[in-house]
């Protein structure tokens, strides 16, 4: 004989079964003597004697910037999201399955047994979104959705103004000609680091400069004929993680030195820019905070959806530059030679 229902249950209580729900799995905002008369009346009715356990409540994420099959967890930056949102998840109750970033299994999408999932750098387009939303699936994004919806969430830097003040920073420094390493994909993060330096160029009558980010691009080839070019930058800016090493390479190639002849700026939460030689100024959007404020507004969303579910709109995580020797900062024990 099939066990009783959440209905039979919720009748017996005389509560609604999304309250059934919460109680039988722990979510929710309920009253305790609510949680313990529904789970009581349950039991009562022989509720889990004769159906198996409900399954463990599970969160995904994953990126799905660029269609072909790539390690996105060997990024510095996604690294560190992931790890903080498998701690925040757990901390809700929640497991966190970290997914593959491969977009050409699209009819996975469709079958993915999640309870909500997070999603970095999506595109616009973004078929994987697309099959989530269809689902009803809460979704919440690190970066700014490609194609956002009103009641959408996602957590995100304000990378017009940490742009701004990279370019000030090494305009302060003395810099005059800036060039800007920035990546070729369609996520937000791109556009908008992209828009920043055209509009700060075109405030100061500067001619932009941009150079494309080559993920496998390891001895920053890309920068060879600008840097060997009549008229050199005298500053990069590099958006993308491996682009500080990058530019330390084509420099040495190119025979200048940073940061005398080219000062360098790399966004990358890698420890090891601390000790290259010199040390990379870096710029840290702390993955770690994002990360925890996502989980937190999806665990939120699952909880509370149709009840309380949290506000929709953008969650901003401020962005910090650590200046080191390669923007022409001079540290206390770091002698140029």
């Amino acid at each position: 004989m099939p066990g009783p229902t959440l209905t039979d249950i919720a009748r017996a209580a005389e509560v609604s079964t999304a309250t059934v729900s919460h109680a039988l799995n722990g979510t929710g905002r309920l009253g305790a003597a609510t949680r313990r008369r529904v789970r009581e009346t349950a039991t009562a009715l022989g509720y889990g004697t004769r159906r198996t356990a409900p399954r463990t409540r599970t969160l995904g994420i994953a990126v799905t910037t660029f269609p072909a099959a790539w390690n996105y967890t060997e990024i510095a930056y996604f690294s560190r999201v992931v790890t903080a949102a498998t701690a925040a998840a757990h901390t809700r109750g929640y497991a966190l399955t970290t997914l593959p970033a491969v977009r050409a299994a699209d009819d996975a999408w469709h079958s993915l047994a999640v309870d909500g999932m997070l999603v970095m750098d999506s595109p616009r387009g973004d078929p994987m979104v697309r099959a989530l939303r269809a689902r009803g699936i809460p979704v919440v994004f690190d970066g700014v959705p490609g194609d956002p919806l009103p009641g959408d969430h996602w957590v995100d830097n304000d990378h017009d103004a940490t742009t701004r003040e990279v370019l000030d920073h090494l305009a302060a420094s003395g810099a005059r000609r800036i060039a800007l390493q920035s990546g070729n994909g369609d996520e937000h993060y791109a556009r908008a680091v992209t828009a920043a330096y055209a509009g700060w160029c075109a405030e100061r009558g500067a001619d932009p400069l941009i150079v494309p980010f080559g993920v496998a691009d390891d001895q920053g080839r890309a920068f060879d004929a600008l840097l060997r070019g009549p008229v050199p930058p005298d500053a990069v800016y590099a958006a993308y993680d491996p682009g500080g090493h990058q530019l330390l390479a084509a420099a040495a190639r190119a025979g200048l030195r940073v940061p005398h002849e080219l000062r360098v700026v790399c966004a990358s939460e890698d420890p090891a820019y601390a000790a290259t030689r010199p040390p990379v100024t870096t710029v840290t959007l702390d993955p770690d905070r994002t990360a925890r404020a996502a989980v937190g507004l999806l665990a939120d969303l699952i909880e509370g959806r149709g009840e309380r579910a949290p506000a929709p709109g953008r969650v901003v995580v401020p962005a910090a530059l650590l200046v080191r020797a390669s923007s022409g900062a001079q540290p206390t024990g770091w002698a140029w030679s």
